[in-house]
């Protein structure tokens, strides 16, 4: 996926979520450099998240799917919120029913910068993340995080962030027919990303939102990072149904997922169990926290 987003970016897929010094998926706004001067990473004036959520909500308004995407941030308690509350922690378990690796791991994410820091559920001097602009690891040996940590650092946010993470430039919405799933009338918002926009430009989310609630029920999308397709391409499209929506600090956020291959627009075969439980926001964290450690290997 990508890195240093105004938010979001594409699935660190698209998501999922690569990680270099480059251009990243949405690029954060002008105010980083300011942000980075104070004592804590959850201490952003509010008049910055003002001025940035006022730009947010100008562009989606000004067509018919970005209008989609501000109605489901207002339901899912507000892009205002999303920034106030500080960084989001988790444990995001993501695990695959054939024979890939398991990746199951406590993280704390920068939602204003997009930075990540993630720590081994088995061994807690296993850590890996993103700075915003490098990637780290930090581990015994080799085999602590069988995966590629570089493209996961961010990847866990780019599934489970929608909509908040679509606020950047660089991001394009197109609505979609409306379509029924699960018995209700769904809007569908198609996300594609502008060339240079984060590791995996060539990504799309396809979002399903509730036509009355506005809350997002399923999550489309394919995978096109560079590394996992030297020759370009992308996987068969993925269908992730959204599993119950939790408060949390006024944010509604998915308590897991799961993942099938898609099938003529629906889900087709189960292939992933996602959980993501112990989330909550921290705004006291120190200023340093997403920086690399010291004797951690820089990716």
């Amino acid at each position: 996926m990508k890195n240093t987003l105004w938010a979001l970016p594409v699935l660190g897929f698209l998501i999922f979520a690569g990680c270099n010094s480059e251009k990243k998926k949405p690029d954060t706004n002008s105010t980083t450099t300011q942000v980075q001067e104070d004592k804590e990473v959850g201490s952003v004036p509010d008049k910055w998240i003002d001025n940035r959520v006022g730009k947010a909500k100008a562009r989606l308004s000004s067509t018919a799917a970005g209008k989609v995407v501000w109605q489901a941030m207002e339901a899912h308690g507000g892009l205002k919120r999303w920034f106030s509350n500080g960084a989001l922690s988790m444990r995001f378990n993501y695990q695959p029913l054939d024979d890939k690796p398991v990746r199951d791991s406590y993280q704390t994410i920068d939602v204003w910068r997009n930075r990540a820091k993630h720590t081994s559920v088995e061994d807690s001097t296993a850590r890996f993340g993103w700075t915003g602009e490098k990637a780290w690891v930090k581990a015994k040996d080799s085999t602590a995080f069988a995966y590629d940590t570089k493209f996961w650092a961010l990847t866990p946010l780019y599934l489970m962030g929608h909509p908040f993470i679509l606020d950047g430039e660089g991001v394009n919405l197109d609505l979609l027919s409306q379509a029924q799933y699960q018995g209700k009338t769904n809007d569908v918002v198609k996300v594609t990303f502008d060339a240079g926009t984060g590791d995996a430009p060539d990504d799309y989310y396809i979002l399903h939102f509730d036509a009355e609630s506005h809350l997002i029920t399923a999550v489309r999308y394919i995978v096109s990072y560079p590394e996992y397709f030297k020759d370009g391409g992308h996987n068969p499209e993925k269908f992730m149904e959204v599993e119950k929506l939790v408060n949390v600090e006024g944010i509604l956020l998915p308590s897991g997922f799961k993942t099938h291959w898609t099938k003529d627009g629906l889900p087709g075969e189960y292939i992933t169990k996602i959980d993501i439980s112990e989330m909550h926001f921290d705004a006291t964290l120190p200023e340093d926290y997403f920086e690399i450690p010291e004797d951690a290997k820089s990716l």
